[in-house]
Order: structure tokens, then sequence, then C-alpha cells
């Protein structure tokens, strides 16, 4: 048993946001049904995220049983009004317009189970100006503001690495479900749950948005050095670079004393935290000509024995073999019929009364893999599911 063992989801998402959100739900227990249209024999089998069996959508969908269901046919609607009845939770990422013309939106699915919690996910929100655009990542990366402040000063804006307001937006909706779950067990009231890719960004923006919130300020690219405090950015070393965080007075001196850098914690320019901020141009020059004196692996020794925060630069295969990484256990197995076990990324989420497994429930099923048993669980025979296989609807 799970904290969420006592849920069931429906889950009619697809690309990367609505999934991150479902995957929440689905690592902590929950009853999670993926439902999605009947492949078409016409394509190639590959969706956005690439083949099923592959590792985007592997990591994605784990923990899930699989159902497909022409929600266009009134048998497909219909079958999917049966498991909305008893569902806790549905989560969908369609157009507005789609959701209302395939008749599974929050109104029509609140009129067969009221204390259901539905949850949307969008490009732009649920109305407004933008409200009937479609919205990616990079878009949103863009509009937000996100790639304005990213990369170094003069070389233009650069996108965030990873789909990051796809995964804030699926992290914030999956927050959202619970908070409506709570409400639920308190009220019995059902509700609508919403987010999209843009107030995600909004959000994460964080300090740098309440810069221009509160003052009017506008901030711009810092490349790797923090936009307000400094020493706080990348150095380099004899074979590499390193991350080093000394801002602070104390910081300052412990670092200076680590590498025996007397004459740069006795500079004059350097003496309090304005003047380095002020400095800061000269200073990370300075310190390069110190650091650059090290290997990367003597300075992460010499600077955190210190208690300042210094660290490599991995590359992913690196950051995964990290003895640390390594003894959080973030890679575990999951169960594939056709793969046999294969190795995804777990949960951050750490909760003491329910210590982790050794390995996921499932890896992501196969489109329709469980049909049968869901189907059945449902109180359709043999013969009912049978015709709904051979007319299309499953």
């Amino acid at each position: 048993m799970q904290p969420l063992s006592h849920i069931r989801v429906l889950d009619l998402t697809h690309a990367r946001a609505g999934p991150t959100a479902v995957r929440l739900l689905s690592d902590w227990g929950a009853d999670v049904i993926k439902i999605e249209a009947p492949p078409d024999p016409n394509t190639s089998g590959r969706g956005i995220l690439g083949a099923r069996r592959g590792p985007d959508e592997q990591n994605l969908h784990r923990n899930k049983r699989g159902l497909t269901l022409n929600l266009k046919d009134p048998k497909g609607h219909e079958l999917f009004m049966r498991l909305a009845k008893d569902a806790d939770v549905i989560v969908e990422n369609f157009k507005v317009e789609v959701k209302h013309r395939l008749k599974v939106d929050y109104e029509a699915v609140k009129a067969v189970n009221p204390s259901i919690i539905y949850a949307s996910i969008s490009g732009f929100g649920q109305d407004g100006p933008y409200g009937d655009r479609a919205g990616v990542d990079q878009i949103v990366q863009g509009m937000s503001g996100l790639m304005s402040i990213t990369g170094r000063p003069g070389e233009g804006p650069m996108r965030v690495g990873i789909a990051i307001s796809d995964t804030s937006a699926g992290m914030f909706l999956g927050q959202g479900i619970l908070l409506a779950l709570l409400h639920r067990e308190r009220t019995g009231a059902g509700q609508w749950v919403h987010t999209s890719l843009l107030e995600a960004m909004m959000c994460k923006i964080d300090f740098q948005g309440a810069r221009y919130t509160m003052k009017g300020e506008i901030p711009e690219q810092q490349g790797n050095d923090h936009p307000t405090s400094t020493p706080m950015g990348t150095f380099r070393s004899s074979d590499g670079l390193v991350n080093i965080a000394a801002p602070s007075q104390r910081l300052w001196q412990r670092f200076c004393e680590a590498l025996d850098a007397r004459t740069l914690f006795e500079h004059p320019d350097y003496q309090r935290p304005g003047d380095r901020i002020n400095n800061k141009v000269q200073l990370n020059i300075d310190i390069n000509a110190v650091t650059e004196q090290f290997t990367t692996a003597d300075l992460v020794a010499r600077v955190n024995a210190k208690g300042v925060p210094c660290g490599p630069i991995n590359n992913i295969g690196e950051a995964f073999e990290d003895e640390q990484v390594k003894h959080l256990k973030m890679m575990r197995a999951a169960p594939h019929d056709a793969l046999g076990k294969v190795n995804l990324i777990r949960s951050p989420i750490n909760l003491s009364a329910f210590p982790p497994d050794d390995e996921f429930r499932s890896a992501a099923p196969d489109a329709g893999q469980n049909a049968h048993e869901i189907l059945t669980d449902l109180g359709l025979s043999e013969d009912e599911i049978g015709k709904l296989r051979s007319d299309g609807v499953i």
C-alpha cells in the first residue's frame, strides 16, 4: 500500500506536461489507466516523444495500465463515461475545443461524477487571448522571458536544455491535484484543477520576475554567473571547469583560505560583498588565475573541506555515475514483458513511512495492453470485448 493506492486515475494526456503530472500520482500508488486512441495502422507507431518502447515514453508512463478507446465513437464515449463514474481523478491536456467536441470536458464528467477531480493542462490557459493556441515548451520559454535571461551577455537568447515549462507545469498540476484530493476528503466536493505552461514559467521566473513586479527592473543575461551574488559561478581548473559559491563574507574568507589565496583576500577592491559585486568582471579574472592552478578534483576537495559549495560540471553520464547519485539510487528498474528490466529515473520524493521499492510496479504499457482486464473489471463479457475490438472501438 502506498499513499495513493486508493485513487483511480484516468489519464488522457499526451506529450510531456500532462504525463509529468500523472507520473507523480502513479509513482505513489494510484491506479492509472492510460487512455489513448487505437493505433493507426498507417503510421509508424512513433509519437511526439518517440517510440513507445523508447526511453522517453517508458520514463513518463511507467506504473500505468493501458487502454485504447475511440472517444469519437458513441460506444467508446459511453465506455469512458462508465469508467469516469467511478474514477477519482481525470487528467487531460486537450485543446479547449477538442475536449468539448469529444464531450469529455469537466461539466460533462461532473454530470456523472460530481466528486471528480478534473485536471487540465494547456499551453496558455483555458481562456483569454491565447486560450485557443497550442503551446509547446520552447515557445513558452521564449514568451515567458526565460530565454532572455539564459545564456551569455551579448550572444542572444538561449533555451534551457530541458523541457522546463513542460515539466514545471506538470509538477504544479500534480500538486494541484493533491490539494484538490485533500479538499475532497474534508468536504466531499470535487473540482476543476488547471494550469498552463505559461503560468508555470511566469511563476518559475521567481526572483527575477519579482524584480520586475516590485521595482520595474528587467534582468538580463548573466551567463554562468549568479545574477545578484558573487562570486557564484563557473571558474577554470587546470583540467576543466568547476562551480563555486562563496558570496558571503564568511564563505569568501574560507574560499581564499582553502586555496591559500591571501593576495586575493586582501585585495582592496574585494573587501566587502558590495565591492565584489561592483568589481565582478575583474574579480572573476583574478579568481580564475588562482583556480586554474588546481585540478577539478583538488578544487572540489579543498573548497568543500572549508564548507564552501563547490562541484564539478558533469555530463549526463558522469552525473548518474556520481557516488552520491548512486547512493541516492536515482535509477530504478522497471519490468517490461518484451524489454526485460529497463532502468528509469525514480521520483525525488522520499517519505519515511513508505520506504522505496527496489523496482517500479511496471514499465510503460504498450497501447491497449491491459484492455481485457480493465473492461472485464468494468463488467463486460468476452463477447462484448471482442465486438468492441472488431468494431475498432478499442
